[in-house]
């Protein structure tokens, strides 16, 4: 499988940016997806996860309430709306695909495709 990850720009605190994840085959729709982000001079880190069924999500705590993660099965797309961006939200942004899971993990060499990642700079 596939990923890749775009709609990332330059935006001032307070806006909003969509980010999409496109997956290049139909067995996305079994796999958990995660968004991951990356700030220079700091690790990886999960931002938020959607199980396979759409049905349940989960996000970092940094971020609950401003962001929302969603799945379309007919574009085998997964998106990632956020709003009330801070500038500390500035990083890479990377959509990721665990296919031996059900619900999304926050570890991330648990998951098996990764996109290529995708900036975000939030001015303040």
């Amino acid at each position: 499988v596939q990923l890749q990850a775009s709609g990332g720009g330059l935006v001032q605190a307070g806006g909003s940016l969509r980010l999409s994840c496109a997956a290049s085959s139909r067995t996305f729709v079994t796999y958990a997806m995660g968004w991951f982000r990356q700030a220079p001079g700091k690790e990886r880190e999960f931002v938020a996860g959607i199980s396979w069924s759409g049905a349940s999500t989960y996000y970092a705590d940094s971020v609950k309430g401003r962001f929302t993660i969603s799945r379309e099965y007919a574009k085998n797309t997964v998106y990632l709306q956020m709003n009330s961006l801070k500038p500390e939200d500035t990083a890479a942004y990377y959509c990721a695909a665990d296919r031996h899971a059900s619900i999304p993990t926050t570890f991330d060499y648990q998951y098996d495709f990764w996109g290529q990642g995708t900036l975000v700079t939030v001015s303040s």
